[in-house]
């Protein structure tokens, strides 16, 4: 990795006050260290960790996601119910699942519009909407 790779890496810590470990810099540097937005899973996040030679096992690989996504930096998108998929963009979204080869990819967020929601229950509010579209090819 490049100085200017673990130099984003660190920032991206540092605005959402988390401590840049060791663990936490090298997921850090994976996930945004050449600035593009990315989707993980736990298992792509370790596979790359692994292929670079480091030493981090998965369940520090999910702990820190959770870290991260606790603390602002990552967004959490299910899919299947099961299914994790963790989105360095924060922003509100939709997202594209690809069913046949397992992935998640940016809709553009210009071309959909929702034009009402059902109301809460009482004693609750919404807080977030995630919208997944599910594409097969043809």
């Amino acid at each position: 990795m490049t100085a200017a790779t673990t130099d984003r890496a660190t920032d991206w810590l540092a605005q959402a006050g988390l401590r840049p470990t060791r663990q936490r810099l090298t997921l850090a540097e994976l996930l945004v260290g050449d600035g593009q937005h990315r989707h993980v899973t736990a298992e792509s996040l370790y596979e790359a960790v692994q292929a670079r030679g480091a030493s981090v096992s998965l369940a520090t690989v999910y702990n820190t996601l959770r870290a991260f996504c606790q603390a602002g930096i990552l967004q959490e998108v299910t899919v299947d119910g099961s299914k994790s998929y963790f989105d360095t963009n924060t922003h509100d979204h939709p997202h594209f699942y690809w069913e046949e080869d397992g992935r998640l990819s940016d809709a553009p967020s210009d071309q959909l519009v929702i034009l009402q929601l059902p109301e809460a229950p009482a004693g609750a509010e919404i807080a977030s909407v995630d919208v997944v579209i599910r594409l097969r090819r043809t």
